[in-house]
């Protein structure tokens, strides 16, 4: 498959994603909604055999994003899956460590940092927060307050 049909393959799903954007000649975007992720991600790993890099958690100032990060190792290119989450007092998304277990780790670390909800994960214990933090306190998020040691 050539970069071209790469593209046709991606434009088979336009009617999830609310735009495809190439950064770099090699870089896509396909950003989405957050009710869409899995099913892109999906797309991705199953049917285009992306392989999957790692998950990235961002607080912007009016929703929460979570980039998937992919890599389409047959033309060296990175397809990065850009979701929204815009309800900031619930924040939740679709695990989709059922079907890439290698996203399990990073999800329970998105989740210890930024509190977001990955339903139907498989382990959602904490990760990287000691186990006598508080709940609700998440480091990464913009409005945690941290307290000087000394």
């Amino acid at each position: 498959m050539d970069y071209e049909q790469l593209k046709e393959k991606i434009n088979t799903i336009s009617d999830m994603l609310i735009k495809v954007e190439q950064t770099l000649p090699k870089r896509l975007y396909l950003l989405c909604e957050s009710e869409n992720a899995y099913k892109v991600s999906k797309f991705l790993f199953e049917d285009l055999k992306a392989r999957f890099v790692t998950t990235t958690g961002i607080d912007s100032d009016d929703c929460y994003e979570i980039i998937y990060h992919f890599a389409y190792d047959q033309l060296s290119t990175f397809i990065n899956i850009k979701t929204f989450i815009r309800d900031r007092n619930k924040p939740q998304i679709e695990s989709i460590a059922p079907f890439i277990p290698g996203a399990e780790w990073i999800e329970r670390e998105i989740h210890d940092t930024f509190g977001i909800e990955f339903n139907n994960h498989p382990n959602m214990r904490r990760l990287i927060l000691a186990d006598d933090w508080p709940d609700g306190k998440c480091p990464l998020k913009k409005d945690y307050e941290f307290k000087k040691l000394r």
